[in-house]
């Protein structure tokens, strides 16, 4: 039998382990690595249609051990065209003839961290300081030529188009959508009277890097889903250490995975993505990191980290008059569940999956963000939904709670009883187990009631946390002092230290909390001591950098377990916890 103090043990070290696990990012962020070189084992030069001597225009393009990465530099001059509608502003380039940028009309590139101070204008951006851009196809000289375009407009639709001296012509059309969406068309056609060989090609799908200054770095990846399971790529996969982070492994450079069930990939940062469908399964998806080079976000050297995502086709002969042509349908927008599930729903291929509300945990994600938009539906403000979800959440757990307090009340009752049949039956512990659970279902009482509850919320916590973390619905959302629940609710900075209040304050509650607990039976003083004030405070450290919508649901949550403490009746002063039951208790085993 597990005894009690066991179990307080193993909750404190679990929520200790959880709380690090959520935290630890925030307050220690990795530093990212330099430039990965590329190796010179297998360089690849490209020149102009007309090479030249050393010294003129040449053209390179940037390649790893297993292909390219950076898209050659034309010599041509830029020409650029936009196009928009209410969602989107996309930038094309004829280097490369793809989108080159993504703005997002409706979402600034950071929320005002200050009250008080005014809110950004910028807008958000997707592809910002890529290497390529969206769409560019890479696969050397054969394929690529100088990588200039010639870009043409009609309405709602972007042309690009270039041909090589092979007679390989590359089209490329694009069309704005609604819904954030956007189709691309590649098509590969060979104009000539001879056969081309296409060496193996990549198709570039975006790259991944933190917007604006106030996201979290280390969210940014990649996601891809093979129809059963969905892929998740980030910083640590390519650093690749072990137990935490304390062992450092081998770095990797190149992710590579696929065989020929790419239902979908998505370049994503915290709040934004960038997802490209096939319309056709592609074989296979290629992930580089990269170091991109710095722009106007250089307040912090994570933001140089970036990702590229390519699906990558093999090689393959194209008969004279023959074309290839591949579709691909684009959503570059917000991370919405509801949007998101939508598209999913009508493509069938659960495109929802990037919210990473995967597994079990996952569940009550779905459940929580749906409430919470539920509850805005009908005019409630997101923090005022967060503070009732968090008390119907209370009042469903409210008889396990109770019940949990008085079953604590009650052993720590018991505990001379429990103590007299410890020693009288020290020199047999099968004897003093059994005897024990005897004694506790004669007086009906469940040593693990008190911690039933505790293990029941933790799902709902990092349901909780998980769709915090990653819901738009709250970027820029403010409450009282908090003028964006997805971050921080920093109101000043005491010598560059953030003063955050919602923490400070939910590590007051937890040390009032604890202190109407009662104490675990047997429990020594110095153990008293640190689950009165060492769990708070260590609770309080993980969660200071932590979301305000995060930390306002976990005061709200000890606000209520406060109040239910002091409503639940919890004496029985003629219970076999006094003197008289003791007395009787011992008589009884003469």
């Amino acid at each position: 039998m597990i005894d009690r103090k066991s179990l307080i043990i193993l909750l404190v070290s679990a929520t200790v382990f959880a709380g690090a696990w959520f935290g630890i990012d925030h307050l220690y962020p990795p530093v990212p690595r330099p430039a990965m070189p590329r190796p010179s084992t297998n360089p690849v030069a490209m020149r102009s249609n007309a090479p030249s001597e050393a010294g003129s225009n040449a053209i390179e393009t940037t390649w790893t051990a297993n292909g390219p990465v950076a898209m050659a530099t034309p010599a041509e001059p830029e020409q650029t065209i936009q196009i928009s509608n209410q969602c989107l502003v996309l930038h094309f380039t004829s280097h490369g003839g793809g989108i080159k940028l993504v703005e997002l009309q409706k979402y600034p590139d950071a929320v005002k961290r200050m009250p008080g101070k005014p809110a950004p204008t910028n807008r958000a951006t997707m592809n910002a300081r890529a290497l390529a851009p969206i769409m560019a196809v890479l696969g050397g000289a054969q394929l690529e030529g100088d990588n200039s375009y010639v870009l043409s407009q009609t309405d709602h639709t972007v042309r690009a188009e270039k041909t090589l001296s092979s007679g390989l012509r590359v089209v490329k059309e694009f069309q704005i959508l609604t819904n954030y969406q956007v189709t691309a068309k590649i098509r590969l056609e060979n104009i000539s009277a001879t056969p081309i060989a296409l060496p193996a090609q990549r198709v570039v799908i975006g790259t991944a890097n933190a917007i604006g200054l106030n996201e979290d770095p280390l969210v940014v990846g990649v996601y891809w889903y093979n129809g059963t399971k969905l892929e998740d790529l980030k910083d640590d996969w390519f650093v690749n250490s072990s137990l935490g982070g304390c062992v450092p492994g081998s770095p990797r450079s190149e992710y590579q995975g696929g065989a020929g069930d790419v239902v979908w990939a998505a370049v994503h940062s915290q709040f934004f993505t960038l997802a490209t469908i096939p319309a056709t399964n592609a074989p296979k998806i290629i992930v580089d990191k990269i170091q991109l080079p710095r722009g106007s976000l250089n307040d912090t050297s994570a933001m140089t980290n970036g990702f590229q995502a390519a699906l990558a086709y093999p090689e393959t002969a194209l008969d004279a008059g023959k074309s290839i042509e591949r579709s691909y349908t684009l959503y570059a927008g917000p991370k919405e569940y509801d949007r998101l599930a939508q598209i999913g729903q009508k493509l069938n291929n659960n495109l929802d999956l990037i919210m990473g509300f995967g597994g079990f945990f996952g569940f009550f994600s779905k459940l929580l963000l749906l409430s919470m938009n539920g509850l805005h539906a009908i005019g409630i403000k997101y923090a005022l939904a967060i503070i009732f979800i968090t008390i119907i959440i209370k009042m469903l757990f409210w008889p396990l709670t109770n019940a949990s307090t008085k079953s604590m009340k009650r052993m720590q009752e018991l505990q001379p009883q429990l103590k007299a049949i410890a020693d009288k039956y020290k020199d047999d512990p099968n004897k003093k187990n059994q005897k024990t659970m005897e004694f506790m279902k004669e007086h009906k009482v469940n040593p693990l009631g008190g911690c039933l509850p505790m293990l029941l919320q933790i799902p709902v916590f990092i349901g909780f946390y998980y769709m915090l973390r990653s819901a738009i619905e709250l970027r820029g959302e403010s409450f009282l002092w908090a003028v964006d629940l997805s971050q921080p609710d920093t109101v000043a900075y005491i010598s560059g230290v953030p003063l955050n209040i919602l923490p400070l304050l939910m590590g007051i509650t937890m040390i009032w909390q604890s202190g109407l607990t009662p104490a675990s039976p047997g429990m020594d003083p110095s153990q008293q001591k640190i689950m009165r004030w060492g769990l708070p405070v260590m609770m309080l450290f993980f969660f200071y950098n932590m979301s305000a919508g995060l930390t306002l649901y976990w005061t709200v949550q000890n606000i209520l377990t406060i109040v239910q403490t002091k409503l639940t009746k919890t004496t029985n002063p003629s219970g076999p916890g006094t003197k008289a039951g003791l007395v009787a208790l011992l008589k009884k085993k003469k």
